[in-house]
């Protein structure tokens, strides 16, 4: 399993010229899986993502999760490269 990331201040994907979804700050995420992926591997990286501690603080420190900051996320899955 392999996970881009990146935190947006807003951000948003289309289909077709149709939005299909979008979510102000938080996370934005092109994720790709294998087939030897498995349930263990999505709750490790599941956990691991929304504790990661990459939005600022009072005082401009990143200090605070996507959990922290109410932010949402946004999952792109099979992306290509």
């Amino acid at each position: 399993m392999k996970i881009v990331l990146q935190r947006v201040s807003e951000a948003s994907v289309r289909v077709d010229e149709e939005e299909v979804g979008s979510i102000k700050q938080g996370l934005l995420l092109l994720i790709g899986v294998e087939e030897e992926d498995n349930q263990e591997d999505i709750d490790w990286l599941s956990k691991k993502i929304v504790n990661m501690r990459i939005f600022s603080d009072e005082e401009g420190k990143m200090n605070k999760s996507v959990l922290d900051v109410s932010g949402g996320i946004l999952a792109i899955s099979q992306f290509t490269l």
